[in-house]
């Protein structure tokens, strides 16, 4: 990728700017590498409880992570999960690669304020999205099919939900986010364009209710072969 210069050291450009780095998936100062280049530490799959949001007036499963359940229940559902989802997501060449055919994967660890750097990419006709504290998305999908491009807050009712711009590279080729999150607020930049400024993400599993303070960071299921990597989360205060 151009976006990647050999330096001894690694930097970041202001903010919203592509953080240079040695080699890929080498977190730049002051992140963490969420993907290590080589296996799904840190990952797991998504499972789904069969409880339907009250008032929901299109059922539909919430993620179990959301759910109540005992530890040694949770365990148990976790690891049906992984076995199921894991084997679709495989890693080639220090890259994330997905065959369309599991479910989402997600973080093990939830996470609240953050920034954070995706690399991806999508086959023409394609679609994805990255899922923030849980919630459905940071819209993923082939510019050229959907001249809105990608990066909208795609299931917001009341708030903005198109990018501001399309900045998307050809299907096939490399995209990179940058994602800053605090509170329900969303700021983003694809490519380096600002696409989404300040815009609160709504709550998809619970209408109308605040979103939750913490939850996972998703790489979306939609059916597309998609390939992720250079994944780097800086976690922000709380109080921020």
């Amino acid at each position: 990728m151009t976006r990647w210069l050999h330096v001894a050291s690694f930097v970041v450009i202001g903010a919203g700017a592509a953080p240079a780095a040695a080699q890929d998936n080498t977190p730049p100062a002051g992140f963490t590498a969420l993907f290590n280049g080589k296996d799904l530490t840190n990952w797991q799959g998504l499972m789904m409880a069969p409880e339907a949001p009250k008032g929901d007036k299109k059922p539909r499963s919430i993620p179990a992570w959301l759910v109540k359940m005992s530890s040694a229940e949770r365990a148990a559902k976790q690891k049906a999960a992984n076995d199921k989802v894991l084997p679709h997501w495989t890693i080639t060449n220090g890259v994330i690669e997905y065959d369309g055919k599991g479910n989402n994967l997600q973080t093990v660890k939830a996470y609240g304020n953050f920034e954070l750097y995706v690399d991806w990419k999508i086959h023409p006709k394609g679609d994805s999205g990255i899922y923030l504290r849980g919630n459905p998305q940071v819209q993923i999908w082939d510019g050229a099919v959907n001249k809105e491009g990608s990066a909208g807050l795609y299931n917001n009712q009341k708030h903005a939900r198109t990018p501001l711009v399309n900045a998307d590279r050809p299907a096939g080729e490399w995209n990179t986010f940058w994602i800053k999150m605090v509170g329900d607020r969303v700021t983003i930049k694809l490519n380096g364009k600002l696409v989404v400024d300040d815009t609160p993400l709504e709550n998809y599993w619970h209408r109308g209710q605040a979103l939750p303070a913490r939850g996972p960071i998703e790489l979306q299921h939609h059916g597309a072969h998609l390939w992720f990597k250079n994944i780097y989360v800086k976690e922000l205060p709380d109080s921020q």
